[in-house]
């Protein structure tokens, strides 16, 4: 009896596999650390535990996806301009952070990176600008007084 293994669920196969490589490499560059044990635990320890869990987590759902019952999905061609679009928000964020202050970086990287929607809509980005700049003014800036700029360097 000769049972053919087949990759049902594209999706979940290729997050499994991206799991099972983000967990070695965890777990093979914990080793360059003293690793110690559960009583004594060295810089090694977390990023080794953590290594072992993704490896875990890829072999359940890469496991899942050839099950003869699991839902058929296919992987579809990515969305290179929508990848574009968040990529260029998040360079465009790292150069005006220290330059044009957060408020101004964060409105920027909101905006652009809501392009990548096809349901994009100014009111919506504009919204959503608004509030994670308050929130990330009230985290970072008021709750942990973390110094950062909140407006361009001229300002003051």
């Amino acid at each position: 009896m000769s049972t053919k293994l087949r990759i049902r669920n594209e999706k979940d196969f290729g997050a499994g596999c991206i799991y099972l490589l983000a967990g070695a490499g965890f777990s093979l560059g914990a080793l360059g650390y003293r690793v110690g044990d559960a009583s004594r635990m060295g810089p090694g320890w977390f990023p080794l535990c953590v290594g072992v869990l993704l490896v875990l987590i890829g072999m359940v759902i890469v496991a899942q996806s050839v099950r003869p019952h699991a839902a058929p999905e296919t992987v579809k061609r990515p969305d290179f301009q929508a990848l574009a679009w968040v990529l260029g928000a998040v360079i465009l964020f790292g150069l005006l952070l220290k330059p044009a202050g957060l408020v101004i970086a964060l409105v920027v990287l909101v905006v652009v990176s809501s392009r990548a929607s096809h349901e994009f809509t100014w009111r919506a980005a504009l919204i959503n600008a608004l509030l994670l700049t308050l929130f990330s003014i009230a985290v970072f800036v008021k709750g942990i007084n973390l110094y950062i700029g909140l407006w361009p360097e001229f300002l003051g």
